[in-house]
C-alpha cells in the first residue's frame, strides 16, 4: 500500500496554481538561468530540456500532460533520456506526495548519475519537495500550462516557501521534511 505522506486540501488549489518563479517559453534561455543540479517535473519540460540538449539531473515524468496522454514526441524524448539515466518507479496519486515519492526525490538527487522517476499516478505536487530536498544553487522546472516553463531557483527563500506550503497540506509533513532532510 502507498503511504501518503501529504494531500493538497481543496483551500490551497488557487494558490498552488501561482507560479513560483520565472516562466519561459525558451528552453535554451532558461537554461542559460539554471543553476546545478537540474530538476525537470513533467514530461513536456523534460523534453524541451531534451530537445535543448540537456539531460535534467532529475526528472519526473508521468506520461501525461494536463491528465492527458503525452504525445509521441514527447514520450520519445522522454525515453531518449531513459537510455543514459537510472530509471525509477513510484506510485503517487494526484494531490499527494508519498513516502516512495520522497524517497525516490532524495536518492535521485544523491545519485551520481542522471535519474528518470517514472510515476505511476501524478507528479503535479513533486516541485515542492524537490526544492526542500535540493541543494541551494539547484534549480527545478516545472510546466505551467498552457503558459511555459516555470524556473525555480532553490534558495533559502524558496525552500522556505516550499515549506510552508507543504506545512499547511493535510497528512504528517514532518514526516516528509525529515525524509528530505536525511540527504
Amino acid at each position: 500500500m502507498t503511504e501518503i505522506l501529504v494531500e493538497l486540501p481543496e483551500e490551497l488549489r488557487a494558490e498552488m496554481r501561482e507560479p513560483m518563479g520565472p516562466i519561459f517559453t525558451d528552453a535554451e534561455q532558461l537554461l542559460a538561468e539554471a543553476g546545478d543540479p537540474l530538476i525537470a517535473v513533467g514530461d513536456v519540460v523534460t523534453y524541451h530540456l531534451e530537445r535543448a540538449g540537456v539531460a535534467p539531473d532529475v526528472a519526473v515524468v508521468d506520461g501525461l500532460t494536463k491528465r492527458e496522454e503525452v504525445a509521441d514526441e514527447v514520450a520519445a524524448g522522454v525515453a531518449r533520456l531513459g537510455g543514459e539515466a537510472r530509471e525509477v518507479h513510484v506510485e503517487n496519486p494526484a494531490g499527494t506526495v508519498t513516502r516512495e515519492m520522497a524517497r525516490a526525490l532524495r536518492e535521485a538527487l544523491a545519485a551520481p548519475e542522471p535519474t528518470v522517476v517514472v510515476v505511476d499516478g501524478e507528479e503535479d505536487l513533486v516541485t515542492l519537495p524537490a526544492v526542500v530536498a535540493a541543494p541551494l544553487g539547484a534549480s527545478a522546472v516545472y510546466g505551467q500550462p498552457d503558459e511555459g516553463m516555470v524556473h525555480t531557483a532553490v534558495t533559502e527563500e524558496s525552500k522556505a516557501a516550499m515549506r510552508d506550503l507543504l506545512s499547511r497540506m493535510d497528512g504528517d509533513p514532518d514526516a516528509l521534511f525529515e525524509m528530505l532532510d536525511a540527504s
